[in-house]
């Protein structure tokens, strides 16, 4: 292999790597937005059963 080869090897190795890096940074905020959402909507449950329990006990 000549140092030709080689260069164009590891070039084409690190667009690859820094392809899936960027892949991988994608799916992460994905999942933080998803987690968030989830995290808002079990909140929303909890505040829910709170005030129909509180509603349901009596005065």
């Amino acid at each position: 292999m000549n140092l030709n080869e080689f260069e164009s090897q590891y070039r084409d190795a690190m667009v690859e790597t820094l392809n899936e890096l960027q892949t991988a940074m994608l799916l992460l905020a994905q999942a933080q937005r998803k987690i968030s959402q989830i995290g808002s909507s079990v909140q929303g449950l909890s505040q829910s059963v709170e005030e129909y329990i509180n509603n349901q006990k009596p005065e």
